[in-house]
């Protein structure tokens, strides 16, 4: 048997996992109980799942198992500062969801990671980490980590049992979101517009598209955004259309 392949037993405790996610009528997304299995199949000394608003810097939905011991929250304001030092941080905000399962490792090596400042003064004291991006909206991140502190990377059988859940991960996120959603009602007409930020029309776009003023358009974004309460269109659109983010 190849080493890099998954046994019969992992592979149950995988489907298990999943099967308990998805039975988890808890108010989190997604489930807590994912996250705590996920850290079970994938030996780490910190799980977390979390997603960003780029445009207005917004974290939420920030879920973490410790496993090695407390670990302080750090200053998100370092993230912001030292993120464009590592290329994998870079690449998962040009490519929402679209990369692969990969260790930051792949990207850099270990001694020149622990020499940049966005290790030293924030993701320290993990020098392995192992990142699954999930699909969403451009201008957002939506991803699992886990983290370990040993100098030892996560094994090529860790990425992949990641790598074939990962369509799961995604499924289950969107059920327990849809589960959690109060119904908003929006006009027809702000409906119009919230189809064509969706595309990633531009205001004035969108103006000519509906045949409004420009000044038209931002009234009903910002209707939308009040009854959506949220700040930006990437949230908006996440709340409007689940079914593509």
């Amino acid at each position: 048997m190849s080493r890099h392949s998954i046994t019969e037993g992992h592979m149950r405790a995988m489907l298990d996992v999943i099967d308990e996610a998805r039975h988890d009528k808890g108010d989190e997304v997604p489930p807590r109980s994912l996250l705590e299995g996920l850290g079970r199949l994938v030996p780490c000394d910190l799980a977390e799942f979390g997603e960003v608003d780029l445009p207005t810097r917004c974290f939420f939905g920030d879920q973490e198992v410790e496993y090695g011991g407390h670990y302080p929250v750090p200053d998100s304001e370092i993230w912001w500062r030292f993120k464009h030092q590592h290329p994998h941080c870079v690449a998962v905000e040009r490519s929402p969801g679209g990369l692969e399962v990969s260790q930051l490792t792949d990207w850099m090596a270990a001694r020149e990671f622990r020499n940049l400042a966005l290790y030293t003064d924030y993701l320290r004291p993990f020098p392995n980490m192992l990142v699954v991006p999930l699909p969403t909206a451009p201008g957002r991140m939506r991803m699992y980590t886990f983290c370990r502190e040993s100098t030892r990377p996560f094994t090529e059988r860790d990425r992949l049992t990641l790598e074939l859940m990962r369509p799961h991960l995604y499924d289950i996120y969107r059920e327990a979101s849809r589960r959690r959603q109060t119904p908003v009602r929006l006009t027809l007409r702000e409906l119009d517009v919230m189809r064509a930020v969706a595309k990633g029309l531009s205001n004035e776009a969108i103006a000519r598209q509906i045949v409004v003023e420009q000044s038209t358009v931002r009234k009903h974004l910002e209707n939308v955004y009040r009854k959506l309460g949220v700040s930006s269109r990437t949230a908006a659109v996440a709340r409007v259309f689940p079914e593509t983010q």
